[in-house]
């Protein structure tokens, strides 16, 4: 089983970026924003890989420095993956 919360972690990303994200979770409403960034409403074990692929495409169009990158959608993307991280069960034996 993939470790979400380690990759979650070892994501290297402008500090704005992750600070803005982090910001936002305060007001991240499940219900209204994965079904916007998803079309769909998956448990968090569905979710957090659709949610990193998504961000990795946001991060290649990033630091291709293509007219097409929204800096909006990059920190949307990236404050569901971090509240989804959150409501993942956590490993057994991890405390």
């Amino acid at each position: 089983m993939t470790d979400f919360r380690t990759l979650l972690a070892n994501l290297r990303r402008p500090r704005l970026l992750i600070r803005a994200a982090s910001c936002g979770l305060v007001d991240y409403r499940r219900d209204r924003d994965l079904k916007r960034l998803l079309r769909t409403n998956p448990s968090p074990e569905v979710a957090v890989p659709h949610l990193l692929e998504e961000e990795a495409r946001l991060e290649a169009i990033r630091r291709a420095g293509e007219v097409g990158y929204c800096v909006a959608r990059h920190i949307e993307v990236l404050i569901a993956l971090m509240a989804e991280v959150r409501l993942l069960p956590r490993p057994q034996g991890v405390v």
